[in-house]
């Protein structure tokens, strides 16, 4: 059973240390870079997008339209900044159109 503290912390702490207690991180990440790709990308990408998936420090991007994966490969090491700083970190290190 998990020990207990009496003393009164924040609850953004408490979170921290049970995702590190428990081996969340790889998970946090995935649903986190999803989210990044939603937000950064707005409605006229994400229409076109079927599946985001992070595996490895490489963020899979399956699109439904030709056209706009190439046009998307052309700023790839845009997208790939553009994601580690809404991440906050450097988590994405090779973006995979398909």
């Amino acid at each position: 059973m998990a020990k207990r503290n009496n003393s009164h912390l924040p609850l953004s702490e408490v979170l921290n240390e049970f995702i590190k207690e428990n081996k969340l991180q790889k998970g946090m990440d995935k649903v986190d870079a999803r989210e990044a790709w939603v937000n950064l990308m707005g409605n006229g990408v994400n229409n076109y997008t079927t599946a985001v998936e992070l595996k490895n420090e490489t963020l899979y991007v399956s699109l439904s339209s030709s056209v706009l994966r190439e046009e998307l490969s052309l700023g790839k090491t845009k997208i790939i900044s553009m994601i580690n700083e809404e991440l906050g970190r450097e988590l994405v290190k090779k973006l995979v159109l398909r």
